[in-house]
C-alpha cells in the first residue's frame, strides 16, 4: 500500500523527478521492514544465524570484526574501481545510479564499523566469507578460499544489478506519473501501456529494495549466490551492460517487427482485450517480484518461496514475460519481408531459450537446499504449469 499511495500522491502533484523515484523507494520498502520485523518477527528465524540472548562482550569479538571489516572494505574497493573503470557506468541510466551510490557510499562505509561490531557479538559464527578475506589479506590462519569466493559472488550480484534497477527507477516512475488521464481513458493502446509502466515500476522499486537490503538480521542475507558459470551466463547476457537482446545487440529480435497495436490497429475490442492479457502478464511478472518481499535478486539462494505465484509454477517471472513478449511483438508478422519474420522468429525463439536455460541454472543451484526440492517434487506432482506441459505433451 504504501508503494500506490506515494505513486497516487506523485500523480496528483505531478511529482514526476528522480527524487520522487527515491521516494518511492522508501514507501516500497519501509512497510515490508516494518511488516517483517513487526509482524513476521524476521529476525527470530534460525536462518539469521543470530544468538539474540547471548551477546559476546565486544572485546571478544572485535578482532574479528577488524578482519571482517578489512574483508568488506577491499570488497568496496574492488567494486568502486570496476565503476570508476567502466565508462558506460557514467553515461545513460547508470548515471543516475552512480551519483546515488556516490552519495551514500561515505555514510556506509562510517556504518559498517557499528553495524559490523554489533552483528560480530550477536552472530552463532562471525568467521564468515567477509572474516575469510580480511584474514586472507592480513596473513591470518584459517581461510577458506570457497567461503572467499562465495562471499564475491554475493557482492557481484549486488555489484552488477543494483546499478541497474537504480537507473530504471526514475524513468518507469516519471512515464507513469506524466499519465494524462484524458487520453489513456480514451484509448485501449494508451491506457494498456499506462498500466504495464505500473507494474514494471513496481517490480523494478521492490526489486531495487531487494538488492538493498540483503542483512542478515532482516533474515534477507544471500545465503548463497549461484556457483555456476552457465548460471552467471545465462542471466548477465539478459541486462545491461552485458545484454545482447538490447538494440544492436546479436539477439535483438525487433527489426521487421511491429508492436500488437500496428496489427490491430482499427479494430478498438481486439485491442482492449489483447491490451487486457498483457497487463495481466505484467501484473504477474511484478507479483513475482513483490512476493519476495526483502528477499529478491537475481542468482541467489535468499530462502524459498513457495505462495504466491509460485505455488503455480517454478518461474513465474520468466513464463510471463516471455509470453508478453511473443504476443506484443508478434514476431512472425514482419513490416518487411518473409525473411524478417522468419530471423525475428527464431531469435525470439532463441532468447526464451535463454530464459529456459536461466531456469535450470536457477533448479541446480537451490535444489542443494533440501526445502527447495521438497518444493521441486510437489510442484511437479501438483503444480498448475508443470501438469498443463505435462497435458500438452501428451504425457499425463
Amino acid at each position: 500500500m504504501g508503494s500506490l499511495s506515494w505513486i497516487a500522491f506523485a500523480w496528483w502533484r505531478h511529482l514526476d523527478g528522480p527524487y520522487a523515484a527515491l521516494v518511492h523507494l522508501l514507501c516500497a520498502g519501509l512497510p515490508m521492514l516494518l511488516w517483517s520485523i513487526l509482524v513476521d518477527k524476521v529476525h527470530r528465524h534460525a536462518s539469521t544465524g543470530i544468538d539474540w540472548a547471548h551477546p559476546r562482550p565486544a572485546h571478544e569479538t572485535l578482532d574479528i570484526s577488524l578482519t571482517k571489516l578489512a574483508g568488506y572494505w577491499a570488497t568496496f574497493a574492488g567494486i568502486a574501481l570496476i565503476f570508476a573503470t567502466g565508462r558506460f557506468y557514467w553515461q545513460g541510466i547508470f548515471l543516475f545510479a552512480m551519483q546515488c551510490l556516490g552519495w551514500v557510499a561515505p555514510l556506509l562505509f562510517l556504518l559498517s564499523i557499528p553495524y559490523v561490531i554489533w552483528l560480530d557479538q550477536r552472530l552463532v559464527e562471525p568467521r564468515d566469507g567477509a572474516w575469510m578475506l580480511g584474514a586472507w589479506l592480513t596473513g591470518q590462519k584459517g581461510v577458506e578460499a570457497e567461503a572467499i569466493y562465495a562471499h564475491l559472488r554475493a557482492w557481484a550480484v549486488k555489484a552488477f544489478f543494483l546499478p541497474f534497477m537504480l537507473g530504471v527507477v526514475p524513468g518507469g516512475f516519471g512515464a507513469f506519473v506524466r499519465g494524462d488521464l484524458s487520453v489513456v481513458l480514451h484509448d485501449p493502446v494508451a491506457l494498456a501501456n499506462w498500466l504495464i509502466t505500473l507494474m514494471f515500476l513496481i517490480d523494478v522499486a521492490f526489486a531495487t529494495v531487494g538488492y538493498m537490503l540483503t542483512l542478515r538480521p532482516l533474515d534477507a542475507h544471500i545465503r548463497s549466490a549461484n556457483p555456476y558459470a552457465a548460471a552467471w551466463a545465462a542471466a548477465l547476457i539478459c541486462y545491461p551492460p552485458t545484454i545482447l537482446m538490447g538494440d544492436n545487440g546479436p539477439l535483438n529480435y525487433r527489426p521487421g517487427t511491429a508492436e500488437w497495436s500496428y496489427w490491430f490497429a482499427g479494430h478498438p475490442v481486439i485491442l482492449a482485450g489483447i491490451g487486457a492479457v498483457l497487463v495481466g502478464l505484467t501484473a504477474i511478472y511484478a507479483w513475482s517480484t513483490v512476493a519476495f518481499g526483502l528477499r529478491f535478486s537475481n542468482l541467489t539462494h535468499r530462502g524459498i518461496l513457495t505462495h504466491g505465484p509460485y505455488a503455480v509454477s517454478r518461474h513465474p517471472a520468466y513464463l510471463s514475460k516471455n509470453i508478453f513478449w511473443w504476443i506484443a511483438t508478434i514476431p512472425i508478422l514482419s513490416t518487411g519481408t518473409w525473411v524478417d519474420a522468419a530471423r525475428s522468429t527464431l531469435l525470439l525463439g532463441v532468447v526464451s531459450g535463454i530464459y529456459y536455460w536461466r531456469a535450470r541454472t536457477e533448479e541446480r543451484h537451490l535444489s542443494a537446499d533440501p526445502a527447495y526440492r521438497d518444493y521441486d517434487d510437489w510442484m511437479e506432482r501438483y503444480g498448475v504449469v508443470p501438469r498443463f506441459f505435462r497435458w500438452i505433451l501428451g504425457r499425463g
